[in-house]
């Protein structure tokens, strides 16, 4: 046998086993949405398989004119469909095929099988951001069969929105990358589970997806040097332009509208003086005595210096919180040498 005769006979043994494609495809983006690869392998395959009856995908397959066979194959037997250069797609199901993935890398290794070749082809992908669809459907289920979260109200989980708000600064304060993924989530299920109450409410529902434009609008609005032909070269700009335009929205007769009063007093002194800052208005500090006008002033002078004086005193306060453990490890060493030298006499 020459070497071209060799080649032919190995194509033609290559061919014979045929070709397996397993096709993925993302539940997060709606069904028929898939590649043109996709489609154009779907409808070159012998054979299409699914071993899932609900796929979302088959309405959409069957109304192009694909052909599906309800079947769930063993390794085996795919293995065997392909005989004869036939090529079998597999529609695998959200999470994937495990169990026949298995079955074919088993098959492969063992040396005692001509196996087909296998393709892995990406139907449709995520796009970014989808895993919030998810974060949407789990809150929907918890909320209709969870018998706590069924029971929550707004009010009752204000609480939280405040506890988890505070977690995360403080994991922005550390530097702790892996607590602040985690406390953002935190924050993040709050959003989701306050919107999720609010479908519900029969006078005035809204939803996740109302929430999401109004911030969508809201954003797009308020950079006009970003989405319209407006133009900011300094941070400055875009932040007096901004209150410019909350001042509009709102319709607000002061700056001082719309500053919560209920938030730490420090944090409150620094938004009314960056306001008054940007703003460009001279206010006079206001004359008094005591430990408040101290502090009033000193959060003033930490704000003009570009400091944020509740994050500042907050540091400070956990290196008190370091000394005083400190002071408690030394006190009890003292303690414990005490007792050992009576237990001596």
């Amino acid at each position: 046998m020459n070497d071209t005769t060799a080649t032919t006979t190995a194509a033609t043994a290559a061919a014979a086993v045929g070709r397996v494609i397993l096709l993925t495809t993302s539940h997060r983006v709606a069904p028929g949405l898939l590649s043109w690869p996709a489609w154009q392998a779907l409808r070159d395959a012998d054979e299409v398989l699914c071993g899932d009856a609900d796929h979302p995908q088959l309405p959409y397959l069957r109304e192009a004119g694909v052909a599906v066979t309800h079947a769930s194959p063993t390794a085996e037997e795919l293995v065997d469909a392909c005989a004869g250069g036939r090529t079998v797609l597999v529609v695998a199901g959200a999470e994937g095929d495990r169990p026949l993935t298995d079955g074919l890398a088993s098959l492969a290794g063992s040396g005692r099988v001509a196996m087909p070749d296998l393709e892995l082809l990406p139907a449709s992908y995520d796009l970014p951001g989808a895993r919030l669809l998810d974060l949407v459907q789990v809150m929907d289920q918890i909320r209709e069969e969870c018998p706590w979260s069924s029971q929550q109200t707004h009010k009752g989980l204000a609480k939280y929105g405040i506890e988890e708000a505070y977690e995360l600064v403080e994991a922005i304060e550390t530097g702790d990358r892996e607590e602040l993924r985690e406390e953002l989530g935190d924050v993040l299920l709050q959003v989701v589970f306050h919107a999720r109450i609010a479908q519900e409410d029969p006078e005035a529902p809204f939803s996740v997806d109302d929430v999401a434009g109004g911030i969508v609008d809201k954003l797009i609005h308020r950079h006009p040097h970003v989405f319209g032909d407006d133009s900011a070269d300094t941070p400055e700009e875009v932040k007096a332009h901004w209150l410019r335009t909350k001042a509009e929205e709102k319709r607000r007769t002061s700056l001082t509208e719309g500053i919560p009063l209920g938030q730490p007093s420090l944090a409150l002194t620094a938004k009314l003086a960056s306001r008054v800052r940007t703003a460009g208005l001279d206010v006079q500090l206001p004359k008094g005595e005591g430990v408040g006008y101290e502090l009033l002033a000193l959060a003033l002078r930490a704000e003009a210096e570009g400091i944020d004086p509740e994050a500042s005193l907050r540091a400070a306060a956990r290196a008190y919180r370091d000394a005083v453990r400190t002071a408690e490890g030394r006190e009890a060493r003292r303690r414990g040498a005490g007792n050992g030298a009576s237990n001596h006499k």
